[in-house]
């Protein structure tokens, strides 16, 4: 009886000994599955390191740089001399022109944009139709797209020229008019031609995302429409355009951001007129720091964060509006 009741203790001690034991069993599949959990991070953050240290260098650092200089008081050479807090941003927002180059900015995307998206629409609805020599114009409808728009902008600026233009020679060969336009000069006609020159070039790129739209659309649901009895128009309104939104949606939203910092076309064209009359705030911003008497890197710079604000309220107000999360 002394051996067994010496051996109660041992037997009490063992399961003690077990239930201390038993955490450790239990947490061994949670390290394990840590140490996963890491070998899978670590896998994922060298395949998506690049990427994340070009976006850093390239979009995360200019944006912070750009925060702090238009906080800042710069001298003509670039140095920081201090900081001014919010001077800047109320000195542009009370500049003269601020009122001219914000309805400018608003007439320009509208426009270009609105314009764009109908004209490519048509477009694309013609480049998707089997008819001959279909590659060779789907090749030339690309150019422009390809080309710079600095050289792009520079053919216009000679072609809308006032005394040399090839549009007002033809135009007076043709006797539609008795005088040559100035079409970058006067006040009439300058928003105009930027806005066609705008379309053109942003034609290509609006087309493609569209005829791409077009193409993955399946031939079903149109034969199922005309079984329907549905015509032409009937069938285009309530079958292509809803199936289209997605891609109608992509050219809008990265048309607003292009034609939002659209700067070469705008400057070019309009670079022989002096002030603020015809600019957007892509060139405001340029002007403010290297062309104006103000010569103020950080009025630049603040006018800068306000075109991105602008930016950023303009497609949300625009993807609110389509209810995009439904598409």
């Amino acid at each position: 009886m002394a051996a067994q009741l010496q051996m109660h203790p041992a037997a009490d001690a063992s399961p003690a000994a077990a239930g201390t034991a038993a955490p450790g069993v239990a947490r061994s599949p949670h390290r394990a599955g840590s140490r996963r959990d890491y070998v899978r991070l670590r896998t994922a953050l060298l395949w998506l390191g690049p990427a994340i240290a070009l976006i850093t260098g390239v979009v995360v650092y200019p944006a912070v740089e750009l925060v702090k200089a238009s906080t800042g008081d710069y001298s003509l050479t670039g140095l920081r001399r201090g900081s001014v807090g919010a001077a800047n941003f109320t000195q542009v927002l009370h500049h003269p022109a601020f009122a001219t180059v914000t309805a400018n900015t608003v007439i320009w995307v509208f426009a270009v944009v609105a314009v764009t998206i109908v004209i490519g629409l048509g477009l694309a609805q013609f480049l998707s139709k089997e008819f001959f020599g279909r590659k060779a114009v789907r090749w030339a409808v690309i150019v422009p797209w390809a080309t710079s728009l600095i050289v792009t902008a520079r053919l216009f600026t000679l072609a809308l020229d006032y005394y040399h233009g090839v549009l007002n020679s033809l135009l007076t060969a043709a006797h539609i008019i008795d005088k040559p336009i100035d079409f970058l000069g006067n006040d009439s006609w300058t928003m105009p031609s930027m806005i066609a020159v705008g379309v053109f070039v942003s034609l290509p790129f609006t087309a493609y995302v569209l005829l791409a739209g077009l193409s993955s659309i399946p031939a079903e649901v149109y034969e199922a429409a005309r079984m329907d009895g549905a015509g032409k128009w009937r069938t285009y309104w309530h079958v292509t355009l809803p199936l289209l939104r997605p891609a109608l949606l992509v050219a809008s939203v990265l048309n607003i951001i292009y034609v939002f910092n659209s700067f070469p076309i705008v400057y070019t064209l309009n670079d022989r007129n002096p002030g603020f009359a015809h600019d957007t705030s892509i060139t405001f911003m340029y002007k403010l720091a290297f062309k104006s008497s103000e010569h103020s890197i950080g009025m630049s710079a603040a006018a800068g964060v306000i075109n991105v604000a602008l930016i950023l309220i303009v497609v949300l107000v625009y993807l609110r509006s389509v209810k995009w999360k439904e598409i």
